[in-house]
């Protein structure tokens, strides 16, 4: 199974949540503030991580900016009684791949783990393993990109992986921003958030060359439409 970092301050939510955790299998690393959790990291790398905002010695949102700068991709849900949706928002727009409020419910909390630790899966293609169009071809499995032939040497974190094969698969379709939303990041409403655009922008400014078009007010499409 997978390794979980819960960053809480409140031990009894640790306490909670690493049995709760340790008996779906995983294994459970905690830290207690957003200084301790960004050092653990740094040494012990992590399948997933839960994440409060509200804590002393850096807060939730300063986590996600700190792993931004670092380029580091572990997948964050956050994990919080904060009610305020401008906090939602920016948790997702700072790189939180989903946000649970407390008090939650165990079995759902679970699920969400479940599903954004288990592998991204791709649809069967041709040859099994690559998606190609407009001189870009990407190996699914090793989650390598060639461009006109060439490797290119940029690292893509999986959600930017999985958007850009989403759209290269869909080639010379308009896909629609709910599409991307639900397909991608496994999302059934949209959270209010610019997550879509903001996973975008960064895939284009690693990938420049790239044929993507923005349909204003519906989405995007790789290739003409």
């Amino acid at each position: 199974m997978s390794t979980v970092l819960v960053v809480d301050d409140e031990q009894r939510i640790i306490r909670f949540l690493s049995r709760a955790l340790s008996a779906e299998g995983h294994t459970v690393r905690t830290a207690c503030s957003g200084r301790a959790a960004l050092n653990l990291l740094r040494d012990q790398p992590v399948d997933l991580v839960l994440l409060d905002l509200v804590m002393p010695q850096g807060n939730g949102l300063q986590v996600l900016a700190a792993l931004r700068n670092q380029e580091d991709t572990t997948p964050v849900i956050v994990l919080s009684g904060v009610a305020d949706v401008a906090a939602r928002v920016q948790a997702l727009d700072r790189g939180a791949i989903d946000f649970v409020a407390k008090p939650f419910h165990t079995a759902e909390l679970v699920a969400r783990i479940r599903r954004h630790t288990q592998p991204v899966t791709h649809e069967p293609t041709a040859d099994g393993r690559y998606v190609s169009a407009h001189g870009v071809r990407l190996d699914l499995d090793r989650r390598r990109v060639r461009v006109d032939g060439h490797p290119v040497e940029v690292v893509l974190s999986e959600r930017e992986f999985a958007l850009l094969a989403y759209l290269v698969r869909r080639r010379g379709e308009v896909c629609r921003r709910d599409e991307l939303l639900r397909d991608v990041w496994g999302l059934g409403t949209d959270p209010g958030s610019n997550v879509v655009e903001v996973c975008l922008r960064r895939v284009r400014a690693k990938l420049s060359s790239l044929p993507i078009e923005t349909v204003r007010g519906v989405g995007y499409c790789f290739g003409e439409a």
